[in-house]
């Protein structure tokens, strides 16, 4: 099922949501967004099949809140994901669309954290909790997290949570909700687990499928034949001859992405590994620097990478083909958006050329290739990443906000005032705060914010 864009208002939504919906610059509906929020809003069942990045988000996220009683404090609403990464990104944008309504308490319930802050975020009432299996799971033994009064669930990449061993775990969340609920499924791709899934949980589903689109016109893309021992000294000449300002490059496994991080540092080239079994503490300050423009290129597999949103990302390098030519057109797709220029670069050995091929047939285009002797280094500098990031000992729990650190950093108060062009992006954690400086004053801002204070406070600083 496919559906063209339409303009919100065309939905029974309030006026309030609207003119919020028209102020974060949602005009007209995705496919995904067209073909699932009728029936959704609606208080049907849905099996919707979208890719990462085509507005799934907010298709499931504007029917639940259309569905909320603000003045009950109980949980109404419940989002499951795959990762933390997903889930605080699915919170944020949960809470940028609740604006237009009063007070909408959005709690995020993730491993790596205490479980004590959880539970007292729990205590003061939620009306929404989005998180995954394993620490919902946690709350529901300790009775932490009530269920009874649930409206609406939502499993969000689906496919996912059964990749990484989820699917008792889910079962087991979704036995403690009322049989009454609205359940929404969301998944890339419909393999036989989620076909058990929807059999056992879901009444009567609409049935959606936008298919993947093929990489937009603005992403260049270009082939590199080359032999296997070739490989990370081709991704070192294509970086040093292009010089993106960020580069998503990806592995088929954590142990080509360790390796080939270890190789590109040792060429001067800034470079930082995303695979599944970093510990959450690394994971979040990796993600961070590179979403900041703190790492020039990040090395990643696709499982790691699944739910990882970049603006503006320059380029996408494949070191390894995907068998999976949806998996190619995804990795491709991080590039480009928006109508930006994208480039897209992949090396490919004779091995892979049945891969390339099914990649054509699946992009209906033929591939352009270059040879690695077309590379030349565009600089004799080291690539580096034009920000630095800082790490400020103190988020949400103490009241930090994104303001109060730019204040600290603009002031002439203990130090240089620095320019808001000086100052990248600003992410406050529940525990820390991450914010991106440029390169030249790190060390300075870094003693400055140490010297000083932010929100009336001395805090600890580091470089990251």
């Amino acid at each position: 099922m496919t559906a063209a864009p339409l303009d919100f208002s065309a939905l029974p939504l309030n006026e309030a949501t609207l003119a919020n919906l028209a102020q974060l610059g949602y005009h007209q509906m995705t496919p995904i967004q067209a073909a699932s929020l009728p029936p959704a809003l609606a208080g049907k069942d849905l099996i919707a099949q979208a890719q990462t990045g085509s507005g799934k988000t907010a298709a499931f996220a504007l029917a639940l809140l259309a569905g909320l009683n603000p003045r009950w404090f109980a949980v109404q609403a419940l989002v499951l994901c795959p990762t933390r990464e997903l889930a605080d990104q699915v919170s944020a944008e949960i809470r940028r669309l609740a604006r237009a309504q009063d007070n909408i308490k959005v709690v995020t319930l993730c491993g790596g954290v205490p479980l004590r802050g959880q539970r007292a975020s729990l205590e003061n009432g939620a009306h929404i909790v989005v998180g995954t299996p394993g620490r919902l799971m946690d709350h529901l033994e300790r009775e932490s997290l009530d269920l009874a009064g649930l409206k609406t669930l939502v499993l969000d990449e689906a496919d996912r949570m059964l990749d990484m061993g989820f699917m008792d775990d889910i079962r087991t969340v979704v036995r403690q909700t009322p049989p009454t609920r609205q359940t929404l499924l969301f998944s890339a791709t419909y393999p036989e687990g989620i076909a058990s899934l929807a059999k056992d949980f879901l009444r009567e589903p609409v049935h959606i499928e936008i298919k993947a689109q093929a990489a937009q016109v603005t992403i260049e893309q270009r082939f590199y034949e080359i032999t296997r021992p070739q490989k990370f000294e081709a991704v070192a000449k294509l970086l040093l001859h292009f010089r993106p300002v960020n580069t998503l490059a990806f592995c088929n496994t954590k142990q080509q992405c360790k390796d080939l991080v270890d190789y590109l540092q040792q060429q001067g080239i800034d470079a930082q590994a995303l695979y599944g079994e970093l510990e959450q503490r690394e994971r979040d300050q990796v993600l961070a620097q590179f979403a900041n423009r703190s790492c020039a290129v990040l090395v990643a597999t696709d499982v790691a990478s699944r739910g990882l949103d970049i603006n503006q990302l320059a380029a996408v390098i494949n070191v390894d083909i995907t068998p999976d030519p949806q998996v190619h057109v995804h990795r491709v797709g991080r590039t480009g958006r928006a109508g930006a220029a994208g480039l897209a670069l992949s090396l490919a050995t004779l091995n892979d050329m049945g891969r390339v091929g099914a990649i054509e047939v699946y992009q209906k285009m033929s591939s352009t290739w270059y040879g690695l002797d077309t590379l030349t280094p565009a600089s004799t500098q080291p690539l580096l990443a034009p920000m630095v990031t800082l790490q400020i000992l103190g988020g949400r729990k103490e009241k930090i906000r994104a303001g109060d650190v730019l204040g600290a950093l603009t002031s002439a108060e203990g130090g240089p005032a620095y320019t808001r062009e000086q100052i990248g992006k600003i992410q406050v954690t529940e525990f820390c705060t991450f914010v991106a400086v440029a390169r030249d004053i790190a060390q300075a801002a870094c003693a400055k914010l140490n010297a000083g204070r932010v929100k009336g406070k001395s805090v600890k600083v580091r470089l990251v």
